[in-house]
């Protein structure tokens, strides 16, 4: 991993399958580090193959509360010999509770959550959290495991940041946090950045200026510059301690690779 260059943590293969062109535009605004978020079990698929062509790209694997059809008895011993298998794989996610798209099965959705933090607590690996309208069981939930990782597309108040913070764990900002209308600005002041990891969430969540436009790793730069602003540190400062953040929660120092 390129310590000098950005990191995206969170994107998505529903981008497009033109993969070099994708990394060719990123590397062209130093984001060289790139974490593939898989989240259903063609994903994952997918993905593997992706992690495997390319040294700078990793993966994290997990299924997504939306994708709660295809958890049964088979999928965590399924996810943990890809990870045996893979030391690309470096964590577990993108893996939480989502009471936007679904109330109905709640209870269906926390077992499948516990399970695969049961599994990143066996392999000691870090979880990458989605929660929406769910802030109350995804903490209550959180807080009985001893588990470091990311919560995914942070945009809550300074209250619930804080709560995150005590548990050890960073908050992933990406796009929101340039928009306009967003509160999360405030947030970050009071936030240290040895706390926050860049993401993009591709191909969702585009930042300003491009919300209308098909979100990829490139813009990363765009969410490192508006956080220099809002912390009125230096890029360079920005893209140091991230990407540092980074490595420390995946632990990527102990793999041996010539990108790291």
């Amino acid at each position: 991993m390129n310590k000098n260059s950005l990191t995206d943590t969170h994107f998505h293969l529903e981008l497009t399958d033109d993969i070099p062109s994708i990394l060719k535009r990123a590397k062209d605004n130093n984001v060289c580090n790139f974490i593939i978020s898989g989240c259903d079990m063609k994903g994952i698929r997918d993905a593997i193959e992706i992690i495997n062509k390319y040294d700078d790209i990793y993966l994290t694997i997990g299924l997504h509360p939306d994708e709660i059809k295809d958890f049964n008895s088979d999928t965590i011993p399924y996810f943990e010999k890809l990870i045996h298998e893979n030391k690309k794989i470096i964590g577990i996610g993108e893996i939480g509770l989502d009471y936007f798209h679904n109330k109905d099965n709640k209870e269906d959705q926390i077992k499948l959550f516990k399970a695969q933090l049961d599994l990143a607590s066996k392999l000691d690996l870090p979880v990458v959290i989605h929660t929406r309208d769910a802030f109350g069981d995804t903490y209550d939930i959180l807080k009985n495991y001893k588990l470091r990782g990311t919560i995914h597309c942070f945009s809550g108040p300074l209250e619930n940041a804080k709560k995150y913070l005590d548990l050890g764990y960073l908050l992933g900002i990406g796009g929101v946090s340039t928009y306009k209308n967003t509160n999360l600005k405030e947030t970050l002041k009071s936030i240290p950045i040895e706390s926050i990891v860049l993401e993009t969430d591709s191909p969702y969540l585009s930042p300003e200026p491009l919300r209308r436009e098909t979100n990829e790793p490139k813009n990363i730069k765009i969410i490192a510059e508006n956080l220099s602003n809002i912390k009125n540190i230096s890029l360079n400062e920005i893209t140091k301690v991230t990407t540092n953040n980074v490595i420390k929660n995946y632990k990527l120092e102990t793999i041996n690779r010539e990108t790291i």
